[in-house]
């Protein structure tokens, strides 16, 4: 039988070059588990250092957003279809909070309240993006409104003018034209250096179609983005739509340009919000509204601004 002989300067050189290529790293994450899910709401628990508003990672991909953080569990809405989730799926922490693609790449392009393209063209072409909830420019960021915005419309722009950075209420009954006045606003703009946003919220995808439509045929949607949370998304697409919208218009306006962002409308926002905010089971108001109605639309309206000279103009 062989001897069996072992070098020991061997071993030690076998040793030493695995230690060289090795490099040490660690890593942590935190887990928590689905307790119970239904109509694209999902109570979490196990996730004690978890952020209102932080994104949260499900199975197959799926992204929620923690909007409840309960002294032992956390309400999250599911953005996408949630009927693959279920009780006990592993649910974990990202540190980040929703964001969207933003820039010059969107011109012309249709998307969904998460920025994704949904009119076939292809990916967007950006690496730019904008977290959709900010904090509105303070009073000392802002200057007076100076500077009109024309409407195309000579009863509105000769009796009662509209400023850039300034909030615009079109309110009336059904089907009397008010997202007429809005597209002929848009159209006004072509040649006038103004970027549009067509936010169009819980309205039937015919309707959104034949608003492009109508701005392709004029050459407007050279200068205009169209963000559709459609009556068939769920009520966290709705509800996020605005800021979607909002946060697309702001990275204009912080690199001194002027943009104006339309919402049609927001009533359907509120309503997705109410919805969101039952499956919760937040405490409900007047008409089975949240508390913090006024607030959903005030702290979006408060981000439309003039910024002052030192920030742009924009």
């Amino acid at each position: 039988m062989a001897e069996l002989t072992l070098n020991t300067g061997d071993i030690a050189a076998a040793l030493r070059d695995n230690l060289e290529d090795w490099s040490p790293s660690l890593e942590s994450e935190t887990m928590g588990y689905v307790t119970s899910v239904g109509d694209g709401v999902a109570r979490v628990t196990g996730l004690p250092g978890a952020m209102a508003s932080e994104l949260l990672e499900f199975p197959d991909g799926l992204i929620g957003v923690a909007l409840n953080l309960d002294e032992d569990s956390i309400g999250t809405v599911i953005l996408g279809d949630a009927s693959g989730i279920e009780e006990g799926d592993e649910v974990r922490s990202t540190g980040r909070v929703l964001s969207i693609p933003v820039g010059d790449e969107l011109l012309g392009r249709v998307v969904d309240s998460l920025g994704n393209p949904i009119d076939g063209k292809g990916d967007l072409n950006t690496s730019e993006r904008r977290p959709l909830e900010t904090q509105a420019p303070s009073v000392v960021e802002r200057q007076p409104v100076s500077a009109p915005l024309q409407t195309g419309i000579k009863a509105i722009d000769a009796m009662t003018p509209i400023g850039r950075g300034q909030r615009e209420l079109i309110i009336g009954d059904r089907q009397t034209g008010k997202t007429a006045v809005v597209v002929d606003t848009i159209l006004a703009q072509k040649g006038l250096g103004v970027k549009c946003i067509y936010v169009a919220i819980g309205q039937k995808n015919s309707t959104v179609a034949e608003v492009v439509d109508t701005l392709t045929e004029a050459g407007a949607m050279e200068y205009t983005v169209v963000v559709n949370a459609s009556a068939g998304d769920s009520a966290a697409l709705q509800m996020y739509a605005p800021y979607a919208g909002s946060a697309i218009g702001q990275h204009w306006m912080y690199k001194g340009e002027d943009a104006l962002v339309v919402f049609d409308d927001l009533t359907k926002q509120a309503v997705a919000y109410r919805e969101i905010s039952l499956l919760l089971r937040r405490p409900p108001g007047r008409e089975a509204y949240p508390g913090d109605v006024f607030y959903l639309h005030s702290r979006l309206l408060e981000r439309c601004a003039r910024l002052s000279d030192e920030l742009g103009g924009g």
